[in-house]
């Protein structure tokens, strides 16, 4: 009897991981456009804390706006891989 309770437990547990998943992709997620975004806006990117939110918008203030999302990659500190992770999130739209 316990290990059916501890299966079923166990079940539970996967069947919410897995359902919690799908919600998170299946969602239509807004975009951040990193032309117009606050600093404050700018932090909701994976990897982006307030330092690099404020050189994204020093960056964009001393040399216009970003032509392309991987123009990010331009700003000191942030590099492909913080690209890579933000790439679905980011529009200069």
């Amino acid at each position: 009897m316990k290990k059916i309770q501890v299966a079923i437990a166990v079940s539970v547990a996967v069947l919410a991981i897995m359902v919690s998943g799908i919600s998170v992709y299946a969602g239509d997620t807004e975009k951040i456009n990193i032309n117009t975004a606050s600093a404050d806006e700018l932090t909701q990117l994976h990897g982006v804390g307030p330092k690099y939110a404020a050189k994204i918008v020093a960056y964009r203030d001393q040399n216009g706006p970003f032509a392309s999302p991987e123009d990010i990659m331009k700003v000191s500190g942030i590099g492909q891989k913080t690209f890579e992770k933000n790439k679905e999130l980011i529009t200069v739209e």
